[in-house]
């Protein structure tokens, strides 16, 4: 992780900018309200002069230490926790003492930490959410009120005081399925991914889960369970309410990007089609795992050098990120290549899912009959006509007649590549590109060592987790991971710094090639075919800049002044990136000063029962 610049000396250029991060800080508080408010509060850190300065003589030990001397401690603390759902705990403690003690023990400790604060441990942590609860964080939207959505939006900041909103209804959290209330936590999680992977402002920033019942069982019946104890609203009323909820925030808030995460599959892909075109929204199930996907199939496809728009993929999973990937594909292939977007689909597409291939006769016309497919599988469903000689529900023959150069798992379904499907693609592909994406890892479609062993070594993989280099025949493979943090995060952050009117499919095809182009196989094919997530914040920057710079493209931007040199647009976007380091603080009194200077801002204008780092 590159160190953090010193920002104690206002930026040349930029110190203008609302979200400018060089320079002394104003703050408006003292005293214990000063140490409960983690966004300021430096704990063991403050100065002599600043302990003068701000009324916390006496209110704490005496002697004085450095960010590096507190992470010392704090990662002791966090390595002492016996399991990871217990340092899960710790770390979220962490968060509402002392901000930047927690971002920074992340920089510092970011593969080690990442599963614990976000997929699997997180996953725990929203199971158990109504029996480890203590305290509310986040705006709790109640179905059955939607009067009540503009009163619940105001306590959280005034119009230009909140840059990104995450809302979530709970339904398909991490692959653990309906979560109900609990979702709230996957809100908080991804705002934390925002900030600590591309700057986000982590006081500039809302969690929103909207709670419209839940359909397990387990959470219905248990007494403790803190959501609505019903089964889901659907229809008209959500509808309606998700209708009113967007219009609130669009006018609570008209410069926030709405980023929806974990809607169910009835839901997710057509609230994005619905608004989409209209306000700033992003679903990271759908676009951000079919960026981080497609980066890979970019940087795979510049290995075996198949033409981009002659590129056959079967997509053994057809769910929200299944067809969210060949969403992203399709589109990006009509945009480079010119290919009509019916063409792409029929002559490159394949989808498959629990009825097998996608076919038209699993759709029933204005809903006459029983409808296997969802909105989002309906433009992959193939002619009947076409498979009425072969087994359209078996992925090897579905292999055989379609010769693909890229398979792809998202089914959950582990083992499903067999070595027999391998070596059938090893026969029409001198390199055939295997994404077993499906997680957590005990899920995987197939392994990494065994997908590298049948295809003795040829194969390019991608998959949904970590795994380590793999090794045969004496050489050692990268595996890439899609993971999805390399990508949204600064898609993001571009959106927001240029306050983007919608995330269109340009856009989103720049944020692509900007990741493929990061890729380390674009030097040495045995590297992996998406950078590491070690380097996101760089990755984040670069990303960013594709997504202004295509959003200026496209007049899709609000704000105007942004430089048109790539390097000077680059130190804009560093500049406006929250970095996890103390910096001065000015001391302001109350009255007059801004909101933020007195700790009112977004989640973090909350007061919390606090104690020193």
């Amino acid at each position: 992780m590159t160190p953090a610049r010193n920002k104690d000396d206002p930026h040349p250029k930029f110190s203008h900018l609302p979200l400018a991060t060089s320079g002394p800080t104003e703050c408006a508080l003292s005293g214990t309200e000063l140490l409960r408010t983690p966004y300021f509060n430096k704990g063991s850190a403050f100065t002599d002069q600043e302990r003068k300065d701000f009324g916390l003589v006496g209110l704490m030990p005496t002697q004085v230490q450095t960010l590096d001397e507190q992470l010392q401690r704090a990662y002791a603390q966090y390595a002492s926790r016996a399991d990871d759902l217990a340092k899960n705990v710790f770390m979220d403690s962490m968060k509402e003492q002392n901000q930047v003690l927690y971002y920074r023990l992340l920089q510092e400790h970011l593969k080690e930490m990442f599963s614990v604060i976000y997929t699997p441990t997180e996953g725990k942590a929203i199971q158990n959410y109504s029996r480890l609860f203590r305290k509310p964080a986040g705006c709790f939207l109640d179905i059955d009120s939607p009067d009540a959505i503009n009163h619940a939006l105001d306590v959280w900041g005034k119009s230009d005081e909140i840059d990104l909103v995450v809302v979530s209804d709970g339904e398909q959290i991490l692959g653990l399925g309906d979560q109900g209330v609990g979702g709230i936590l996957i809100s908080i999680a991804k705002l934390v991914i925002y900030t600590l992977c591309a700057g986000i402002h982590p006081h500039r920033t809302l969690p929103v889960i909207i709670d419209c019942g839940t359909n397990n069982e387990d959470l219905l019946n248990d007494e403790m369970y803190l959501g609505k104890h019903h089964k889901r609203v659907r229809g008209e009323k959500y509808d309606d309410f998700i209708k009113k909820f967007i219009t609130s925030v669009r006018s609570k808030f008209p410069k926030a990007y709405i980023h929806c995460e974990d809607f169910g599959l009835p839901n997710a892909r057509r609230i994005l089609d619905t608004y989409r075109d209209k306000v700033p929204m992003f679903n990271d199930d759908v676009q951000g795992t079919g960026v981080v996907t497609l980066a890979a199939i970019y940087a795979a496809l510049k290995i075996t050098k198949t033409p981009f728009d002659k590129a056959r993929i079967v997509f053994f999973g057809a769910g929200t990120a299944g067809t969210g990937i060949a969403d992203q594909f399709c589109r990006a292939v009509e945009i480079d290549c010119g290919k009509k977007l019916e063409d792409v689909r029929k002559e490159q597409i394949w989808c498959m899912d629990k009825p097998g291939l996608l076919l038209q006769s699993m759709h029933s016309e204005g809903g006459n009959g029983k409808d296997e497919l969802t909105h989002a599988q309906v433009p992959y469903a193939r002619e009947d006509e076409d498979w009425k000689h072969s087994d359209h529900k078996n992925l090897l023959d579905v292999v055989k007649t379609v010769k693909p150069h890229i398979l792809v798992g998202t089914s959950t379904k582990p083992g499903s590549f067999t070595e027999e499907i391998i070596k059938e693609m090893a026969k029409h592909t001198d390199r055939p590109i295997v994404f077993p994406l499906s997680n957590p890892t005990d899920l995987h479609e197939a392994k990494p060592e065994d997908v590298f062993k049948w295809s003795d070594g040829k194969a390019l993989m991608a998959t949904g987790s970590p795994f380590p280099l793999v090794e045969h025949n004496g050489t050692k493979y990268e595996v890439a991971e899609c993971n999805n943090s390399t990508a949204f995060p600064g898609i993001g952050l571009g959106g927001v710094l240029c306050r983007a009117k919608k995330v269109s499919d340009k856009m989103l095809l720049a944020a692509t090639k900007a990741l493929a182009e990061q890729a380390p196989s674009t030097k040495d094919e045995k590297k992996g075919l998406l950078p590491d997530v070690q380097d996101v914040r760089a990755i984040s920057v670069q990303v960013a800049r594709a997504v202004i710079q295509t959003a200026v493209e496209e007049g899709l931007n609000e704000v105007k002044e942004i430089p048109k040199d790539k390097e000077e647009l680059e130190e804009w976007i560093k500049e406006q990136m929250w970095d996890a380091e103390y910096r001065p603080y000015k001391r302001v009194d109350k009255d007059g000063a801004s909101r933020e200077a007195q700790g009112k801002t977004g989640m973090h204008g909350m007061r919390h029962d606090g104690q020193d780092d």
